[in-house]
């Protein structure tokens, strides 16, 4: 009985050490450097991996297998539960998760098989056994995501008729991917990269999975945390369209310097098909034009008469030598130049001017984006998605429009710098009259550089609900600025 007991205790020990890993690697794209450096929230790892490993070590060292079960039954398994039940993102079990877990119950079932056989266990081994799963998991998702890649590459070069934008930068993509799929759906079947997909694996299972024979034009986002990802991207794609948005500070966390964030995004231009990229007239990639100087389009170009409130945005765009004027529900000034692009998109594929401006006017906005709500007498707007400095600060200032009483819901900036959410603070601190923090990540920092508004610092996310139903009244405006999950 004990015996069974020690088997169900360690195979209980190694399952939820390696839930809890996956969990992680999986919010990291399952690099096992970045779950190490880049997750913030340190205490986790203490109490759901090393604390359980600390404990496996010593009482396997000593004999003490009674304080093991007993650790494993009290302490592990309910505070993965109870850590695992607070998560707003908990593990989906994908394809490639299941793989996993059928992988490390093998290795499991044949040791167990083997003890079995040989009348004797070595439980001290488990932890080799547990690098040698990840090992082999591995090497088993690396075989499996080249044959994804292969087939895509496959399938796209199989449609003759097809014809590919990617657009990188650290801006607007997903904005820009959504305008430019409303206005051209009159010349082209259209499919868009679904979501924010954007790495080599997610477009590769998007095209093979998604993505029609019949389809004329597909547009794809192309992202990044580290040199050389956009240009095995530009690999698959063969892209003929290029289109680089403004480039800043986002994923600083991941690139070091703006210099390393240029030199990523310019990898887009490295298409062997390219015919035309659009690029923002800020971006400083001059040095990566050379030879497809006449390839090159900068925008947004000339614009003038700019106006972006609450009820929607108007400008005027200098195109084919007259001033041309454009009217949209779409909020937020930075906005003008995401259509703008999408507008010289469509000329350069003979879209009539009359046609675009009727285009412009019927936009919808993209969910979680500036967008605009009234919920029980309030005034909502969703920016969830909007995560770059830019961004917010224009979501702060519309929200200043506003005659009544202003509160925010934002975690600050995530994989940003330090100065860049002073920037925002300050902003925040002159427009708001309620500001709840969520998350851990800039509490402090916003605890130094807030003193008017009200502050309501929240670390769990599912009492934000009843929070918002305490502090807010009828007629306030409520700005979600920034949305991120609650392991951040």
């Amino acid at each position: 009985m004990l015996d069974t007991l020690k088997w169900m205790a360690l195979w209980s020990f190694i399952l939820g050490l390696n839930y809890y890993l996956v969990t992680l690697l999986q919010w990291y794209n399952y690099s096992f450097s970045r779950v190490l450096t880049k997750h913030h929230k340190r205490r986790w790892h203490l109490l759901h991996a090393f604390l359980p490993l600390a404990v496996f070590i010593a009482t396997q060292l000593k004999g003490w297998d009674l304080v093991f079960m007993v650790f494993v039954g009290v302490v592990q398994l309910p505070t993965l539960l109870i850590w695992r039940g607070r998560l707003d993102k908990p593990l989906v079990f994908t394809p490639r998760v299941v793989r996993f877990f059928a992988l490390l119950l093998l290795f499991l079932s044949t040791d167990a098989l083997l003890a079995h056989a040989y009348n004797q266990s070595f439980f001290g081994l488990y932890l080799l056994l547990i690098v040698l799963v990840h090992i082999a998991y591995k090497a088993m998702e690396n075989l499996i995501s080249k044959g994804y890649v292969r087939l895509a590459k496959d399938k796209l070069r199989r449609m003759k008729d097809l014809q590919i934008i990617a657009i990188t930068g650290s801006f607007g993509k997903t904005s820009v991917k959504n305008y430019l799929d409303q206005m051209l759906q009159s010349r082209y079947k259209i499919h868009s990269s679904l979501g924010s997909v954007n790495t080599l694996l997610g477009l590769s299972q998007d095209i093979n999975n998604n993505l029609e024979e019949s389809t004329t034009l597909y547009i794809a986002e192309a992202g990044a945390r580290q040199k050389g990802d956009i240009k095995v991207i530009s690999k698959l794609l063969a892209h003929h369209y290029a289109i680089i948005t403004e480039i800043g500070n986002q994923h600083i966390e991941y690139f070091k310097n703006i210099d390393n964030i240029t030199q990523t995004k310019a990898e887009i231009l490295q298409s062997s098909r390219l015919i035309r990229a659009f690029c923002h007239e800020n971006n400083p990639l001059e040095p990566f034009y050379s030879g497809i100087e006449n390839r090159i389009q900068p925008y947004p170009g000339q614009v003038r008469a700019v106006v972006a409130n609450l009820e929607g945005t108007r400008f005027e765009l200098f195109l084919d030598n007259v001033w041309v004027p454009f009217e949209t529900k779409i909020l937020g000034a930075f906005n003008v130049d995401n259509i703008a692009l999408a507008v010289l998109v469509g000329r350069y594929f003979e879209l009539a001017i009359e046609q675009l401006q009727r285009l412009v006017s019927k936009l919808k906005p993209v969910p979680h984006r500036l967008h605009p709500m009234h919920v029980n007498d309030k005034f909502i707007i969703d920016d969830g998605f909007n995560g770059n400095l830019k961004g917010m600060l224009e979501s702060v200032r519309l929200a200043s429009l506003y005659p009544g009483r202003k509160v925010i819901v934002t975690p600050g900036l995530v994989e940003s710098d330090e100065e860049s959410n002073i920037t925002l603070a300050k902003a925040i601190e002159e427009v708001f009259d309620i500001v709840v923090v969520t998350g851990e990540l800039n509490a402090d920092l916003f605890t130094q550089h807030l003193s008017r508004p009200q502050k309501v610092f929240l670390q769990d996310k599912n009492q934000l609900e009843q929070v918002l139903q305490t502090i807010t009244f009828a007629k306030d405006l409520i700005l979600f600025a920034n949305d991120a999950p609650n392991y951040i």
